[in-house]
């Protein structure tokens, strides 16, 4: 129903504008200058600006479009600079025509009336050719039009050092099987954390962690969409918080005291920096990771070469099989119809199949249109155009294609204030499992066991204790 009304909204604004027909403002002999502002950097923003070469060397050249980019650092970096040239700051760069942005927010733009109307611009069979979820996402205008055009998106799986699982897996009779659900992890995680500290019997408690997850906002939002519950259920901008007690509890008991134990691990920026130092073996994060996962171990004993596994996120048992859409789209500022019209049409080469999958081989991204997701598509890309893909992207990028073809992806809808809200979710248990794993870690060296040392920790009073201040923190960010 939601693919119809939104297709049926483009139709009507189509009709009404003549989209698709009208006559491009575009002249060729009075080019059109269209500034882009993004947060790629390193390689993928080396292919980004390879392909914005390629556009103005041919359709950008025939059509009179000149795109230019400037990556703006980090995402908080480019979110500050665009919040900046909103206000006016004093010092602050002019606006740029395309800026990435997630739909958080992408919503508070909105709301400023900053964001121009892509409706405008595509009729419902341009529509139709892109995944229709990644569309919805987009739709975050009160009247349901499109503000956020999808050019790369992502979801999460496990990777996992294959090297060091199989000598784990032969002497406990460990199981991949086991890793599908998240309670299945906890359990081999807590068999690795006792067969690591056996192998020393003469140190106490010095078992290593298994896993480790990025982004915990991911961990709240899905666990508990595979649980049959909407943590942020937005509607019209405004949200209600559904915040049960039991099924947090769940998040709690799956993450926060494995984490306290030691069984999980936090221990670098990422987690793919926690299996390149050995600290963990096995990690849930997004496909554009892969290219980031170790091709070596190197910890105080030495370093080692390792091969890899990929696997679908784990799930909670007895729970749907929900994975996470994520992934910045592209904006348009509102500005004058040669602008934006000459910005949708960049927006809509870059997303044709031969081009975004050359930058997904790069990125990790998953292409945004219907026709470029699939296996075949991209072998098929790879050979005419002679493109060279690292061997774990293209495993982690065709693992999605060929495994988790159809799944259930879900990404909650924007609101006011959903950044904090979303902040909340990705540090406050998170904060809290570190800060007590490090008195864990003090009193496992005063000599208490294992069990002595985390039994303050893991009562139903501490975890009262948090969820009370997790609900709180959360009802607070609607004041802000």
């Amino acid at each position: 129903m939601k693919k119809k009304v939104c297709g049926i909204l483009f139709l009507a604004i189509g009709v009404l504008s003549s989209c698709g027909s009208e006559k491009s403002p575009l002249n060729p002999d009075d080019p059109v200058s269209i500034t882009i502002w993004h947060y790629y950097n390193g390689t993928q923003q080396a292919a980004f600006d390879t392909l914005i070469e390629e556009f103005n060397n041919t359709v950008g050249n025939k059509n009179g479009i000149y795109v230019q980019s400037y990556s703006q650092g980090s995402v908080s970096d480019l979110e500050a600079a665009v919040r900046d040239s909103i206000n006016e700051k004093v010092g602050a760069s002019e606006m740029p025509d395309v800026f990435s942005a997630y739909s958080d927010t992408a919503f508070e733009f909105e709301q400023k009336g900053a964001l121009a109307n892509l409706s405008e611009y595509l009729n419902e069979g341009t529509l139709d050719r892109y995944v229709t979820s990644y569309i919805d996402e987009g739709c975050i205008a009160a009247d349901g039009s499109l503000r956020i055009f999808p050019v790369a998106k992502s979801t999460e799986v496990m990777m996992i050092n294959k090297t060091d699982w199989e000598p784990f897996a032969e002497a406990t009779g460990a199981s991949l099987e086991k890793l599908n659900t998240i309670e299945g992890v906890v359990d081999t995680a807590a068999a690795y954390y006792e067969w690591t500290d056996s192998l020393t019997p003469d140190v106490a408690n010095d078992g290593k962690a298994f896993y480790g997850r990025d982004a915990m906002a991911n961990y709240f939002i899905i666990g508990l969409k595979q649980l049959g519950l909407e943590i942020f259920e937005a509607d019209k901008g405004q949200v209600t918080f559904n915040l049960s007690e039991d099924s947090i509890r769940r998040i709690w008991d799956n993450y926060y005291v494995p984490m306290v134990k030691g069984y999980f691990g936090a221990y670098g920026s990422f987690r793919s920096d926690d299996v390149k130092t050995g600290e963990l073996i096995a990690y849930t994060g997004s496909t554009t990771s892969a290219i980031y996962f170790p091709s070596r171990v190197e910890d105080e004993n030495g370093s080692y070469d390792i091969e890899y596994m990929i696997m679908a996120a784990p799930v909670f048992e007895g729970g749907e099989q929900y994975a996470v859409q994520q992934g910045a789209g592209m904006v348009v500022t509102k500005s004058d119809k040669k602008h934006e019209y000459a910005a949708v049409e960049f927006l809509k080469w870059f997303t044709e199949p031969e081009n975004n999958l050359r930058f997904s081989c790069v990125s990790g991204y998953m292409p945004v249109l219907k026709a470029a997701n699939t296996t075949e598509v991209l072998d098929k890309m790879i050979s005419e155009q002679n493109i060279e893909v690292a061997d774990k992207t293209y495993d982690c990028i065709t693992y999605v294609f060929d495994n988790m073809k159809g799944g259930n992806y879900y990404t909650n809808k924007s609101f006011h204030n959903g950044s904090a809200a979303r902040k909340v979710l990705e540090y406050h248990l998170f904060d809290k499992a570190a800060a007590d794993r490090e008195a864990v870690v003090q009193a496992l060296s005063e000599r208490m066991s294992l069990e002595e040392a985390t039994a303050p920790y893991t009562t139903e009073e501490a975890f009262k204790e948090w969820y009370a201040d997790f609900c709180d923190a959360l009802n607070d960010t609607m004041g802000q």
